[in-house]
C-alpha cells in the first residue's frame, strides 16, 4: 500500500478547515507560511482573531526537523496543532508542549479522515519581536506610523523596526494589528 504524502493530508485538511470557517469572513487560511524571515514554514495557518499554526506529519516524513520546528512556532502562533498519523504519534507526543493540539489522520475504504484527539490551548508566551518579523518592512513603517513612532526609524534595518514595534506596543494590541495586516496581504499562497 502506498504511503500517505504531506499533500494528500494538506488537501483533507484545506478542505476540514474550509467547510469549519465557510461563513467566517474574517479568517483567512496560508499554505506554507514562512515564519522568522523563512527560518520555518507552518504547512497551514489561519489567521482570524488568533493566529492557529498546523503542522502536518506524514508516515512519510521523520519527526527529525520537528523539535526546531516546535521552538520557533512556539514564539509566533496563539494556537499550534500537530496533524499526524499514528506511526508518529507517541514520539510527537514527547516532542511538543501539552499546550499544542493533536489531530490524527486515519485511513478508512479509501479515504482519509481526521479527528482531534487532543485540543489545544492557548499560549501565553507568543515573542512580540519574533511575531513582528511575520510583517513585511511596508507594514511594520505603517504601524509605526499609525502609532507615532516612525521619527528616526524609516530608513533603518528591518530588525530595528520590529524591535521598536515589540518594545513600544502591548502584545495584545500589536498582535490584532498584525492579524489585520496579514488578513489584508496580497500576493502569498492564501487558501
Amino acid at each position: 500500500m502506498k504511503k500517505l504524502k504531506d499533500k494528500d493530508i494538506r488537501e483533507v485538511l484545506i478542505q476540514k478547515l474550509h467547510d469549519y470557517y465557510t461563513f467566517d469572513s474574517d479568517t483567512r487560511i496560508v499554505n506554507e507560511m514562512g515564519i522568522l524571515h523563512g527560518q520555518s514554514r507552518v504547512d497551514i495557518a489561519v489567521i482570524n482573531g488568533i493566529l492557529h499554526g498546523f503542522e502536518i506529519k506524514s508516515e512519510s516524513d521523520t519527526l527529525e526537523r520537528l523539535p526546531s520546528q516546535m521552538e520557533d512556532y512556539n514564539r509566533v502562533f496563539d494556537r499550534m496543532t500537530i496533524v499526524i498519523q499514528r506511526q508518529h504519534l507517541n514520539e510527537a507526543r514527547n516532542i511538543i508542549p501539552k499546550w499544542w493540539g493533536v489531530w490524527l489522520v486515519t485511513k478508512y475504504r479509501g479515504e482519509l479522515h481526521i479527528r482531534e484527539i487532543r485540543k489545544g490551548k492557548f499560549n501565553r508566551n507568543v515573542d512580540p519581536d519574533s511575531l513582528s518579523h511575520l510583517l513585511w518592512r511596508n507594514e511594520a513603517i505603517e504601524i509605526l506610523k499609525e502609532k507615532g513612532l516612525h521619527k528616526g526609524f524609516l530608513s533603518k534595518p528591518r530588525y530595528l523596526l520590529y524591535q521598536r514595534l515589540a518594545n513600544n506596543i502591548n502584545i495584545t494590541e500589536l498582535k490584532i494589528m498584525i492579524n489585520e495586516r496579514l488578513k489584508q496581504r496580497e500576493g502569498w499562497k492564501a487558501h
